[in-house]
């Protein structure tokens, strides 16, 4: 990360705000109730490209110096964008070339937003031309303290299969290949099926065929197109910087749910500040458990705080059911992610629009106006994030490490896997969650990070792993720590090569353990435990080769074959868990796993309360926050003051049923 820091005091507080939308008369009323909320910093711009640039080279920048003027009179920062995510109507009739071809050679139309061909020179030369103007005329002006570049990249073109994002595909390749056509035939296997290439122009994305495409071919199509959105983030942000070096620029992540386009850790470094935009799917029962990991991997992604760019009020409307928030929940959200490491909380929008796509969308100012229940939620969180403006900057504690690669996600759901049921993020939920339970703080790592800093590394899913991740976690087991490792992980290289002579592949060695034949279970299907609880999804015979069966299985084709074995390797110990354990006994495991390893529990707290800490230079500050509306007392140290309410506590912190409290607690290490 720069050195280049948002310059807003204490928790950044806002939204999107698209005063083009209404009447300028309103805007005055707007900024009023901004005030009024605890606003400091809204995002402007990001959707204006057809007003601010109404004919190619022709600008109009007076809407946007008005409320640039309007928000610096009030005190409001502004977070101004490229409004590059929605070209106008002229520059695709100028320019239908530039339009996405999807999967199976449709050619889509403009009339949405991210409708154009990451690849196409005429769109980069396009979001360029109006990014430099915005640059030109707006770096020195007193608002703007961010810029907020593009905006959700590849939300919606996260692909595109034309002829142009072909050539731009064998342009990537070559280089990835050091322009050696026999390097790719080998890295992609093209013996089989007589797939073998003599031309570099021989090579088309992997557009939709007959029968199943070539899985590294689709594993580097992943790897280019994050590459090739990536390149036009940081040709913007270029623009951005070179017009004014100390404004810090980002763009909005989205790290949630089933979002996989993008290989963030690749993107994180590029951003001066690291922002993402989370929202709650509605059928999710404990999506709080969402707002966590999320939040973590994002801290991880930032090596730090971070900046919740977007989320919602109330509804969204994009699912097929959208939910209203139950009461108290948009308050326990937004502190949710103060406390896994947002120094931000922004949402969109400010104001509910009456028209367009996003009209049943939530907003902090809803359509029913002040006299409504979200916006007297939105008021009193600002006064909560005003009370919290010492907690920013404050870091995690985490002594236990998840492993997340996007390599190996996209790699484990390519077809013609095992089992289509094996979902990466279902995985990996489903082992971040006893932790969270137990109140463990959680890093999540690259396969090749530095390791050192923890006691226990989890890696859940880790079906693809190259040859350097392999020796790091095997390095961080031999020297001390304790690894454990999920089924189907090891299986294959970098490039979705098979590690032959059994599997689990890279890991064999470590684990103690040798499999010659997988067996993943059908949908609904269970397998019993010898020491009691289930296995779903996945199931493999195992044979020891050093380790030790901790669990087997006690029916089904592989009674009696070890499902969970535990093996000394150097200094360290290495776990395998080769099925998914029901969620009791996962958590049973991985309490063990922590317990044997030196990690103790977090705080005691009733079931459904959680308790998060965030570290600061002499205090710790404990956020207490209550889910399941029952209420609970949590023993803090003594000296510590409650921050939302500003009152001393006497050891015990009390949170009223569905509330949250934030503690700050004197470090005794300081």
């Amino acid at each position: 990360m720069s050195n280049r820091t948002l310059s807003v005091p204490g928790i950044a507080y806002g939204g999107d705000y698209n005063p083009e939308q209404w009447p300028e008369e309103v805007w005055a009323e707007d900024v009023r109730l901004m005030r009024e909320a605890g606003v400091n910093m809204v995002s402007v711009g990001i959707f204006s490209w057809a007003l601010m640039e109404p004919s190619e080279g022709v600008y109009d920048f007076s809407r946007m110096d008005r409320i640039l003027g309007l928000l610096h009179e009030n005190g409001i920062a502004a977070d101004l964008a490229s409004p590059t995510a929605a070209p106008p109507a002229w520059f695709f009739r100028a320019h239908p070339e530039a339009l996405p071809v999807d999967h199976d050679g449709r050619a889509l139309s403009y009339g949405s937003r991210q409708t154009f061909c990451p690849s196409s020179p005429a769109y980069r030369a396009a979001a360029l031309r109006i990014t430099g103007a915005i640059a030109d005329r707006y770096a020195s002006h007193p608002a703007v303290r961010m810029w907020h570049v593009h905006n959700e990249y590849g939300c919606h073109n996260a692909a595109c299969y034309c002829d142009t994002s072909a050539a731009s595909f064998r342009r990537w390749l070559r280089a990835r290949y050091g322009d050696d056509l026999a390097a790719l035939n080998h890295a992609w296997g093209t013996t089989f099926w007589s797939q073998w290439y003599y031309d570099w122009e021989e090579i088309l994305p992997p557009r939709a065929t007959g029968a199943v495409p070539n899985p590294t071919h689709q594993l580097d199509w992943r790897r280019f197109c994050s590459d090739e959105l990536l390149s036009l983030y940081t040709a913007e942000r270029d623009v951005f910087r070179e017009a004014a070096p100390t404004i810090p620029a980002t763009t909005n992540f989205m790290v949630m749910h089933n979002f996989d386009a993008l290989d963030y850790w690749r993107w994180a470094p590029e951003l001066d500040v690291v922002a993402n935009d989370h929202y709650l799917m509605s059928a999710d029962p404990e999506s709080q458990i969402d707002i966590a990991l999320s939040g973590d991997l994002m801290r991880s992604l930032a090596g730090g705080p971070w900046l919740l760019m977007e989320h919602s009020t109330g509804a969204v409307n994009w699912q097929p059911v959208n939910r209203a928030k139950t009461a108290g929940e948009l308050r326990r959200n937004a502190l949710a992610h103060v406390a896994h490491g947002a120094d931000g909380i922004c949402y969109f929008q400010w104001r509910a629009a009456k028209a367009g796509a996003e009209q049943w969308h939530s907003a902090m100012l809803p359509h029913a106006g002040t006299d409504s229940q979200i916006w007297r939620d939105v008021v009193r969180l600002g006064a909560d994030l005003q009370a919290l403006a010492e907690v920013r900057g404050s870091t995690g504690t985490a002594e236990v490490a998840v492993v997340w690669d996007w390599d190996a996600r996209w790699a484990v759901e390519l077809p013609s896997q095992p089992s289509e049921q094996l979902r990466y993020l279902e995985v990996v939920r489903a082992w971040y969650e006893p932790l969270w339970r137990t109140g463990v703080a959680v890093d999540f790592v690259r396969p090749d990070a530095d390791l050192s800093a923890y006691k226990v590394v989890l890696a859940p899913s880790l079906y693809l792993v190259d040859d350097t991740g392999a020796a790091n976690l095997t390095a961080f087991a031999e020297a001390g720590g304790s690894l454990a490792i999920g089924f189907h992980s090891g299986a294959v290289d970098e490039n979705c090569h098979v590690r032959l002579g059994g599997y689990p592949g890279a890991f064999r060695e470590l684990l103690g353990v040798r499999t010659d034949e997988l067996f993943p279970l059908l949908p609904g299907e269970r397998v019993a435990l010898s020491e009691g609880g289930t296995g779903s999804l996945w199931s493999e015979r195992v044979g020891l080769a050093g380790a030790t069966a901790v669990t087997s299985y006690a029916d089904g084709p592989l009674a009696g074959v070890p499902a969970v074995t535990r093996h000394g390797y150097g200094a360290g110990t290495a776990w395998y868990v080769a099925t998914l354990p029901d969620a009791e006994t996962l958590a049973g495991l991985l309490g063990r796993i922590r317990a044997e390893a030196g990690v103790a529990a977090g705080r005691t707290a009733p079931a459904g309360v959680e308790v998060v800490v965030r570290r600061g230079a002499d205090a710790d500050y404990v956020f207490v926050i209550d889910h399941a509306g029952q209420g609970a007392e949590v023993p803090v140290a003594a000296g510590s003051v409650e921050l939302l309410s500003g009152k001393p506590t006497d050891g015990t912190v009390t949170v009223a049923p569905g509330e949250t409290a934030v503690v700050r607690e004197p470090r005794q290490d300081a």
